[in-house]
């Protein structure tokens, strides 16, 4: 089975150490180099193939961020995930704009950190919970606010039911908020992943950050 290439980008040549020395402890990673820098990280990437680029927000020369952004556009095959102390909002938000495949905090555990390269790797997106619990904070009561942005094909209920699922509820959760059967919030569920086109509940949540309703 073919291992996992990564690239690591951090500004504490510590994390480095440890992140590698952790990423190498699993059989199906490899880990191909490290940088302090994004020009380094740049520099790496023109001269080996990798499959992931896994960077923390904060770096030296500019922002993770911004390389993620430059990755995307000179190096395309490549995933990324935002590794990080960094939870605002806005921070993430344009951490999902930049079109990052994961974010997740530094305070996760190992098993996390491998769940979130695999299903990466598989070509979804993975943002922790954390992540998605601060996109969704405030969000109380803006449903009405936000719902001339929405294509006209989602109904006022659908909006209702993205907007919990952005903020984790389960479908039995939402069930009782909205006051409605489980299936029909299961139906809503489904309703919404095929007219807004995303692979699941993740793509929904980030259709949500994306369309600015949390």
């Amino acid at each position: 089975m073919k291992k996992t290439r990564i690239l690591l980008v951090d500004g504490h040549r510590i994390i480095l150490e440890s992140l590698s020395l952790l990423l190498s402890a699993n059989d199906n990673l490899n880990v191909l180099g490290t940088a302090l820098t994004a020009k380094e990280a740049l520099q790496f990437m023109e001269l080996h193939e990798i499959d992931m680029l896994i960077a923390d927000c904060q770096i030296p020369d500019f922002s993770g961020i911004d390389l993620c952004l430059q990755t995307r556009q000179r190096f395309p095959p490549v995933k990324t995930i935002m590794l990080t102390m960094v939870e605002e909002k806005k921070q993430i938000c344009n951490a999902v704009l930049a079109g990052v495949e994961g974010y997740v905090l530094k305070d996760t555990d190992s098993a996390e950190l491998y769940y979130a390269i695999k299903t990466v790797m598989d070509g979804k997106k993975y943002f922790c919970s954390k992540v998605l619990m601060e996109l969704a904070q405030n969000t109380e009561n803006k449903t009405e606010t936000y719902a001339e942005t929405f294509p006209s094909k989602i109904s006022s209920r659908e909006l209702e039911v993205l907007r919990l699922i952005a903020q984790e509820f389960s479908t039995t959760e939402i069930a009782d908020k909205l006051f409605i059967s489980q299936p029909t919030a299961e139906s809503h569920r489904r309703n919404l992943i095929q007219k807004l086109g995303v692979k699941g509940t993740v793509g929904l949540a980030l259709y949500a950050v994306r369309h600015h309703i949390i």
